[in-house]
């Protein structure tokens, strides 16, 4: 059977077995990178425009990534969505598309409790690097404590199906901490575990400039090096 001919197989039984345990069983979509147990409400809509930079030259390892992310609340605590991310480093630039889907599993404001599972497929739109697809399969539990203004912290795995033998670490955990500080600045952090693209540790500080919109600036850390820190910008809008 051909690469592209398991690949496919593979994610259509990953994605099987996550909506089978969803049937079992209004805000920012991801914590920093890692993926929240938020879900938008019915026809809710988000969109958000991301930043990422390593403001160093081209030759000293420098890249700008410019990334849009668009979510639409389905109903039945599920949502879809799709992302977009187009990279430049000196060569040939790289284009990247994702399509998502999340939904929540479990429930309960009263004690503070939410899980989810969902999955981020991508495919490469330019591959002149020898770029695979691959599917990132996850869940996840949060957790709200209001005796500490309103701590969240998010813990979880992940599995990535596909992305060639050179993907490096396949299965982790991921891990977020959402600490409000005044009414509008939070302290926001998570983290990757692995030596892959999304291995990173990262925080910043979110600012909630509306009800409906927020800008999140921070930095990441990458669990490979210092080679791979980064400075990013992300802005957010919730219709």
């Amino acid at each position: 059977m051909s690469q592209s001919g398991s690949f496919t197989i593979k994610l259509t039984v990953g994605l099987f077995i996550i909506f089978a345990m969803s049937i079992m069983a209004s805000a920012q979509m991801t914590i920093f990178n890692i993926p929240s147990t938020d879900t938008l409400e019915k026809k809710g809509v988000y969109v958000e425009a991301d930043f990422i930079a390593k403001p160093v030259s081209y030759d000293k390892g420098g890249f700008q990534t410019y990334g849009y992310r668009v979510v639409y609340g389905l109903g039945h605590r599920t949502e879809v969505g799709a992302n977009f991310y187009y990279t430049r480093d000196g060569g040939d630039a790289v284009a990247e598309l994702q399509v998502n889907a999340k939904q929540t599993l479990y429930q309960n404001e009263k004690h503070g409790i939410a899980a989810t599972a969902g999955f981020i497929a991508s495919t490469p739109l330019r591959d002149t690097r020898g770029a695979k697809r691959y599917a990132l399969l996850y869940s996840n539990v949060s957790k709200t404590i209001e005796q500490l203004k309103g701590l969240r912290v998010t813990g979880g795995v992940y599995t990535v199906v596909g992305g060639g033998s050179d993907f490096g670490t396949k299965t982790g955990a991921i891990v977020g901490v959402e600490q409000p500080i005044t009414k509008r600045v939070s302290f926001l952090a998570d983290w990757f575990s692995g030596k892959n693209r999304f291995g990173y540790a990262s925080a910043g500080l979110n600012f909630a400039v509306t009800k409906k919109q927020f800008i999140l600036l921070g930095y990441n850390f990458g669990n490979s090096g210092a080679g791979n820190n980064s400075l990013a910008v992300f802005y957010g809008y919730t219709f």
